[in-house]
C-alpha cells in the first residue's frame, strides 16, 4: 500500500480554528509530526512549537512526533536549512520503513502559504515515489487579523497582496502605491522602517496589526500604537482605500 505525508493547516494557533477535516484527519493518523526550532534546552529537548501547542487538544501525546527546522534562520538555503530539511525528510522515511501508513504534518496557518511543510513535502516527492503527499487548508493569520479587526480584506475588483516583509521594503512600497489591500507577514525587525513607509504615503491610519494571534498575551490593534518587540509571526493588514459603499465594484 502506498504510504500518506498529509500536511495540515492548523491556524494561526487557537486550537478552535481547526477545521473539522483538519482535525478528523490529526486524529486519524497514526503519526503527526510538528514542526520545533532546532535549539535545545538544557534537557536537551527542543521547546514546543505553535503547531504542537495548537494541536496539542486534538492528538495524544504518544502520537506527536517533532522535526527541527531552522526555524529562526534567515538569508537563503542554508547548510543548517538544508540539514533539517534532510533530517526531517529521513524520519518521514523511517517511519513509513517501519509500517505507517498514513501520517500528517501540522503546520500553522496554511500548508500552502509560506509553510514549513512545502520543503518537507519537495523533498519526500523527490526521495520516494512511493508516498503520496496531501494537504488540508488551514485558516490563515491574514483571514484571522481581518476578522478580529472587522476589516474586509477586499470588495469587488479589488486586488489582494500578500508579502512577506523579508522580501524588502522596495516590494512592500510599491504595493502598498496600488489599489488594493496589502498584508505583511513576519514584519518583525522591520516593523519601523514598514510604518515610515506607510506615513509617507498617507496610509498608517487605517492599518492594523496582529501579533501573537490566537495566543495568550495576542495583540490587534492599529499598526502605529504597536510595541517594537513584535514577534517574527507578526501580521500588518494595510487596507484598501474605500470612500463609499460598493465603490469598488
Amino acid at each position: 500500500m502506498t504510504a500518506t505525508l498529509i500536511g495540515i493547516g492548523v491556524g494561526p494557533g487557537d486550537p478552535e480554528l481547526l477545521t473539522l477535516r483538519a482535525v478528523r484527519v490529526l486524529r486519524e493518523a497514526e503519526l503527526v509530526f510538528v514542526p520545533v526550532l532546532d535549539r535545545y534546552g538544557a534537557d536537551g529537548a527542543a521547546a514546543p512549537g505553535r503547531a504542537e501547542s495548537t494541536v496539542t487538544p486534538h492528538v495524544p501525546p504518544d502520537r506527536l512526533r517533532r522535526l527541527p527546522f531552522a526555524l529562526d534562520d534567515r538569508g537563503g538555503v542554508t547548510a543548517r536549512r538544508e540539514r533539517a530539511w534532510d533530517g526531517a525528510a529521513r524520519a518521514v522515511v523511517a517511519a513509513v520503513d517501519g509500517g505507517a501508513q498514513t501520517m500528517a504534518f501540522a503546520t500553522i496557518g496554511d500548508p500552502n502559504v509560506y509553510s514549513t511543510f512545502g520543503y518537507l513535502a519537495q523533498t519526500i516527492q523527490a526521495w520516494r515515489a512511493d508516498i503520496t503527499v496531501r494537504t488540508v487548508p488551514g485558516i490563515t493569520a491574514m483571514q484571522e487579523l481581518a476578522a478580529r479587526s472587522g476589516v474586509p480584506l477586499c470588495e469587488g475588483r479589488e486586488p489582494l497582496t500578500l508579502l512577506p516583509a523579508t522580501a524588502g521594503l522596495a516590494l512592500f512600497a510599491d504595493a502598498v502605491s496600488g489599489p488594493g489591500t496589502v498584508v505583511a507577514y513576519k514584519g518583525w525587525r522591520r516593523h519601523p522602517e514598514l510604518l515610515a513607509e506607510l506615513r509617507r504615503q498617507g496610509r498608517l491610519g487605517d492599518a492594523v496589526l496582529g501579533r501573537g494571534l490566537g495566543l495568550p498575551g495576542e495583540h490587534v490593534g492599529p499598526a502605529a500604537e504597536a510595541a517594537d518587540d513584535l514577534p517574527y509571526l507578526s501580521t500588518l493588514l494595510v487596507p484598501a482605500r474605500r470612500d463609499q459603499r460598493g465603490g469598488k465594484l
